[in-house]
């Protein structure tokens, strides 16, 4: 009798754990890379250059597997049903080195020999990366670009901002637009300076 009112009792437990398990949302996951294809946002550059892009920094406040978005003036929520599929620094740099190859026709060649052609190296910091639901996406971002085979490094700033509407997707769309055009005002400079002409920080 004891043996079979255990196993009941069993039995019940598991079902509470399947029906709990069951019951929590689904969780949903984010890119920053835009698709294959997707539209070019600039002019291509008239000289395809090949660029390194180093890893690149995002601050630890948002450096988390879950979205990270304001409340009000100093609150912050962590959203646990909505995550990024990449770590974040990891996503940043693999969208704009997507964005600088389709919008400039440039290669990375981060991490392989140069095949001839000018190629850059290009430092990103990003300093801030605000995510604030249904209003804006921001980023500010310390950025640098110096050509591999002699000159000077251009060490420049940038901080953008992209109105955002309601709901999550549109979010990260607006933080992929943002990203974007970054990568616009750093293929500028980077093809520049990669052909040996002279070039200024955007807005300079």
């Amino acid at each position: 009798m004891m043996r079979a009112r255990n196993l009941n009792l069993g039995v019940a437990l598991l079902a509470l754990i399947g029906v709990a398990c069951s019951s929590a949302p689904p969780v949903r996951y984010f890119t920053l890379v835009p698709v294959v294809g997707g539209e070019s946002t600039v002019a291509p550059a008239s000289q395809p250059f090949q660029f390194e892009l180093l890893p690149v920094a995002v601050p630890a406040q948002v450096d988390q597997p879950q979205l990270v978005v304001r409340q009000g003036g100093q609150g912050v929520a962590v959203l646990q049903g909505e995550r990024w599929i990449a770590p974040l620094g990891d996503e940043v740099r693999g969208a704009l080195s997507a964005d600088l190859a389709r919008d400039f026709h440039a290669q990375d060649v981060s991490s392989l020999p140069a095949q001839g052609k000018a190629t850059v190296r290009i430092k990103v910091d990003v300093r801030r990366f605000d995510s604030v639901p249904a209003s804006y996406a921001y980023i500010d971002a310390a950025w640098s670009v110096r050509p591999l085979k002699g000159g000077d490094a251009l060490a420049c700033t940038s901080r953008i901002t992209e109105t955002v509407g309601e709901g999550y997707d549109a979010l990260v769309l607006g933080h992929q637009q943002a990203i974007a055009r970054l990568a616009g005002q750093i293929g500028a400079v980077a093809g520049a300076l990669a052909n040996g002409r002279s070039a200024s920080c955007p807005g300079a």
